[in-house]
């Protein structure tokens, strides 16, 4: 069995040994409090993580002497991965940027872990804290190494019943609707020239981008500037309530030209969210969860929002098509969507399908 050299200990590490390494679960929830924080007051920080190529229980004690220099009585450590991923939450970062902070703590743990990293035992990498969706660039595949979710999430076997449900229903109501889909796409390229589906790119689950069908609503080549300028005071809370063909205020634009005739009927009955279910079928997108966001709306999110995208899959209903809609504000809306991913469950689900038909008969908020 191979020893590992241990560095000299000092009293200057005593305050690493007297802190013991969390345990997974709560290593990761202490993660995901500290991002709430950090969302509100704006203050990032820097999450480190010390990979073994294979387990590292064995290093804990070279790891408690080699750390002790850089991990202060305010950071936290613990279990990423149980037994082979160590995470350091470093919070306080003084006046410098997060970038400088997250290159000057990689470096002076590639230093304090020199041997091992140079045996290829350990892998170093760090991320600025809370995820922000609008920086990561992924193109060597680091953000791979990061958990898709750091709150409590539910176990695997839960979500894959979830899943499951997913495929079952969308092929299901594929199949029921096939009339349906037919009537409204021959309805589609009658009334106007151009193609019967409309296809977008939006933001999907951990800010990844996929294609979005709808039947079209619109003429085609229409101009999106009024939309995104519309969205954009949405999002920034300064856009007023209008009024819309039923004498209710709503958030949304009305009287909108570029929908035809066809397009705003559809629209008010959601028969154009149909195609969507393919978008299921194939796992783009949930039964339940969040609306995708157009890319061009994700720039304008705080941090808090973006946690509708990093929590849970992006579906066709959900809390805010059956109790809010176009009724309420954009961060309403948001609060919606974080208390659905707080309180998923199955059952919460089962009851959002069955109200969906409801909402979408009510008809009030459509968009």
């Amino acid at each position: 069995m191979e020893v590992i050299p241990i560095p000299s200990r000092t009293a200057a590490t005593a305050h690493l040994r007297d802190k013991a390494i969390e345990p997974e679960r709560d290593f990761l929830s202490r993660i995901a409090q500290e991002c709430r924080r950090a969302e509100r007051s704006g203050q990032r920080f820097v999450l480190a993580l010390v990979e073994g190529t294979d387990r590292i229980e064995d290093l804990v004690p070279y790891l408690t002497v080699s750390l002790a220099p850089i991990i202060r009585e305010t950071d936290s450590w613990g279990w990423y991965e149980e037994n082979y991923t160590l995470g350091i939450l470093f919070t306080e970062l003084g006046k410098a940027s997060t970038a400088e902070a997250q290159r000057t703590l990689e470096d002076k743990l590639h230093v304090a872990l020199e041997q091992q990293v140079e045996r290829g035992r350990l892998v170093i990498s760090s991320f600025a804290m809370p995820r922000d969706l609008k920086e990561e660039n992924d193109a060597d595949g680091t953000q791979g190494r990061m958990k898709q979710n750091l709150r409590a999430m539910p176990g695997n076997g839960l979500l894959g019943i979830k899943r499951a449900i997913d495929i079952l229903g969308s092929a299901a109501l594929l199949l029921i609707f096939s009339p349906f889909l037919l009537a409204v796409a021959l309805a589609v390229k009658l009334s106007s020239p151009g193609p019967m589906l409309f296809r977008q790119t939006r933001v999907g689950a951990q800010g990844k981008h996929f294609t979005f069908l709808k039947f079209r609503s619109m003429r085609v080549a229409s101009d999106q500037s009024v939309h995104e300028s519309y969205v954009k005071q949405f999002i920034a809370g300064t856009a007023g309530k209008k009024i819309d063909a039923s004498g209710q205020a709503v958030y949304k634009l009305v009287n909108d030209p570029r929908v035809t005739r066809v397009g705003d009927f559809i629209r008010r009955t959601s028969l154009d969210e149909l195609p969507q279910l393919w978008n299921v079928l194939v796992g783009d997108m949930s039964l339940v969860g969040p609306r995708p966001p157009i890319p061009y709306e994700v720039d304008c999110y705080d941090l808090w929002h973006q946690r509708r995208l990093t929590e849970v899959k992006p579906g066709i209903t959900g809390l805010w098509q059956v109790y809010g809609r176009s009724k309420t504000c954009f961060d309403d809306m948001v609060r919606l969507d974080l208390e659905y991913a707080r309180t998923w469950s199955l059952w919460l689900d089962i009851k959002i399908l069955l109200q969906t038909p409801i909402a979408v008969l009510i008809g009030v908020g459509a968009r």
